[in-house]
């Protein structure tokens, strides 16, 4: 990992710890050591709270699986119309087994609930990573 601008300093480094192998494995290892690395001394208290409380405590508790979790993610950023974050966590979906036709019924079930507009962006975003990756 290139060397952080700002050193993180967490409340809990053993779970800052564990959040940081859920979340590279999740991620992507360059994605995350980027993330924290290009950190500056505003953006490191939030790579300090995603990487700690997000991918530590909730996504390292046992209650659901990656691709639970993954699939929730994808619910709700799509929900939310969070384009880029949306982009980032269907590739980390696929990476944790979730499948694009289930990520198809997930996005449907989101226009249902949530809005048409809502699901194409999310079909529109999954496209795109699909062709990027090959899938």
């Amino acid at each position: 990992m290139a060397k952080p601008k700002v050193k993180p300093k967490p409340a809990n480094p053993k779970v800052f710890k564990k959040g940081l192998e859920i979340r590279k494995a999740v991620l992507g290892k360059a994605y995350v050591e980027n993330s924290i690395a290009n950190a500056d001394d505003f953006m490191m208290a939030f790579q300090e709270i995603t990487t700690e409380y997000c991918w530590g405590y909730v996504w390292g508790r046992d209650g659901l699986s990656k691709k639970t979790r993954s699939m929730l993610n994808l619910a709700m950023l799509a929900a939310l119309n969070r384009g880029p974050e949306l982009k980032l966590h269907i590739n980390g979906a696929l990476t944790n087994g979730v499948t694009k036709e289930e990520m198809k019924e997930i996005f449907l079930q989101v226009g249902i609930y949530c809005g048409i507009p809502a699901c194409l962006d999310a079909f529109k975003t999954a496209k795109d990573v699909f062709q990027e990756r090959g899938v």
